[in-house]
């Protein structure tokens, strides 16, 4: 049996859309979102309600700019957070205000900025 080109490339796109997807949700689940609304009620709440993710100008305009505000909001309270403590406050705030499309489950490292790798460096 013969399959055309174009037949072979809709089986393969088939199969890319059904477990790319699984793949990317099984990379969202990579953080607690439970624990992170319990570091988040505990060290940030007293400063940040709810308008703060709301707001016109708000800071985080992707997930790698949200990991990056939340390990320096920790950093800037001496938090001393772990990376996991980071990805799950993280998690937990685009889960409930921010809904990003999630690019990996590492949060960046001390050096990097969300802008990293942005202009081909």
């Amino acid at each position: 049996m013969f399959v055309s080109k174009k037949g072979l490339a809709a089986v393969l796109l088939f199969w890319c859309a059904i477990f790319i997807p699984v793949y990317v949700l099984a990379e969202q689940m990579e953080y607690s979102a439970d624990r992170g609304q319990l570091l988040y009620s505990l060290h940030c709440v007293s400063c940040h309600d709810t308008e703060v993710h709301w707001r016109e100008k708000k800071l985080a305009t992707s997930w790698p700019v949200l990991l990056e505000q939340v390990n320096r909001w920790q950093k800037n309270l001496s938090l001393e957070w772990s990376s996991s403590d980071i990805d799950d406050v993280a998690g937990y705030l685009n889960a409930t205000y921010y809904h990003f499309p999630i690019s990996t489950g590492k949060v960046l490292g001390e050096n990097d900025t969300a802008l990293s790798g942005a202009d081909g460096n």
